[in-house]
C-alpha cells in the first residue's frame, strides 16, 4: 500500500540515525564516510537508474522502480548529512511551479553570471 508521506518518514529515520547512530547501520556507515562516500553511492545509483531505464518490459520497469528508490534514499542521506530538510527541497520545487524549465534555467544562468561579475 502506498503511503503519501513515505519520503518524510524516511527522512525522519535518516535524521534520527544521524543524531543517534546505531553501531550496525548502513545509514550510519554512509554518514561516517561523509560527502565522498555518500556522493559515490549517488553517482553509482544514478548510473544504475539509467541502465535500468534501458531495460525493456515489466522486468525493466520493476528494476527501474527499485533503482529509483535506491537513488532517492542516497540523495536523502546526503541531504541529512548536510542538514538540509526535505521541506527545503520541497519549497525549492514549489517555487518552480508555473515557471518554464527553460526560463528557470536561464534565470539561474543569468544570476550566476551576475554573481561572477560582482566577484571580479
Amino acid at each position: 500500500m502506498f503511503e503519501a508521506n513515505v519520503l518524510a518518514r524516511l527522512m525522519a529515520i535518516i535524521e534520527d540515525r544521524k543524531a543517534n547512530p546505531p553501531e550496525r547501520s548502513y545509514t550510519t556507515s554512509l554518514f561516517q564516510g561523509g560527502v565522498a562516500k555518500i556522493g559515490g553511492k549517488i553517482v553509482e545509483e544514478a548510473a544504475e537508474v539509467v541502465e535500468a531505464a534501458r531495460e525493456p518490459g515489466d522486468d525493466g520497469r520493476s528494476h527501474l522502480i527499485s533503482e529509483a528508490g535506491d537513488l532517492i534514499y542516497h540523495l536523502l542521506v546526503m541531504l541529512g548529512h548536510k542538514n538540509i530538510k526535505l521541506s527545503e527541497v520541497e519549497a525549492e520545487l514549489a517555487k518552480r511551479f508555473g515557471v518554464s524549465g527553460l526560463d528557470e534555467k536561464a534565470a539561474r544562468s543569468e544570476q550566476a553570471n551576475t554573481e561572477k561579475g560582482s566577484a571580479e
